[in-house]
């Protein structure tokens, strides 16, 4: 039975891993300067949100270091930057999520992880970014706010709606598949609650979607 169940999470983070590579190679949008946005800690966050925090960090250690010896030009310092971006978010969410398996729990983990990760990619962005792209660190400062701290929150932004928005219809498809156990997913809050926060997830996503193509003169 546990050799069963061990086959079957192999088989789901292998499965992650190449979802969460496939939507970052062809789904990477231009927000600003040189960061770009891609969805694959969307891919990672729901990956935690059902298997555990384990499950995000080992899925983004592997994908980040494909990525790094593939399409990345920031060799091992992208690559760490890469895991603290996607962990800060996808794990701290995993882990609420995983103490308390509400709506509620959700809820309060994908905005922990949101908070968490602005807070310390803006942390990392003054102390790497001076190494890996060659700006001196007074450079760096003046961008911390007009162009790091925007990008951050737009990403974060896009990420928690995206991950809150898919949450379900995934977990519905996973259970029909057979790769979760149907008595282990029940919600606990009501389906009007459900309404209003979907309602603020989709507002929170065009309204990142708008302020993207903004920045990049489409509108």
């Amino acid at each position: 039975m546990k050799k069963s169940i061990d086959i079957k999470k192999l088989t789901v983070g292998a499965m992650l891993c190449a979802l969460a590579y496939i939507v970052m190679a062809i789904g990477r949008v231009p927000v600003v300067l040189f960061l770009s946005y891609d969805p694959k800690d969307v891919i990672i966050a729901l990956g935690g949100l059902i298997w555990g925090p384990m499950m995000s960090f080992v899925v983004s250690l592997v994908v980040s270091f494909i990525e790094m010896i593939t399409v990345s030009d920031t060799s091992w310092i992208g690559f760490i930057m890469n895991v603290i971006s996607t962990c800060s978010f996808a794990c701290t969410a995993a882990f609420i999520y995983k103490k308390k398996r509400t709506l509620s729990g959700a809820v309060i983990g994908l905005v922990a992880g949101m908070v968490f990760a602005v807070s310390i990619m803006m942390l990392w962005n003054y102390l790497i970014t001076p190494l890996y792209m060659g700006y001196p660190r007074e450079a760096v400062v003046a961008l911390l706010v007009p162009a790091f701290l925007p990008f951050n929150l737009l990403k974060v932004g896009l990420n928690g709606a995206l991950t809150f928005l898919l949450y379900r219809p995934i977990v519905s498809a996973l259970k029909n598949t057979g790769f979760i156990d149907k008595s282990k997913s029940k919600n606990a809050e009501n389906r009007k609650t459900n309404v209003g926060l979907i309602l603020v997830a989709f507002a929170v996503l065009i309204t990142c979607i708008l302020f993207i193509l903004s920045l990049n003169d489409i509108i």
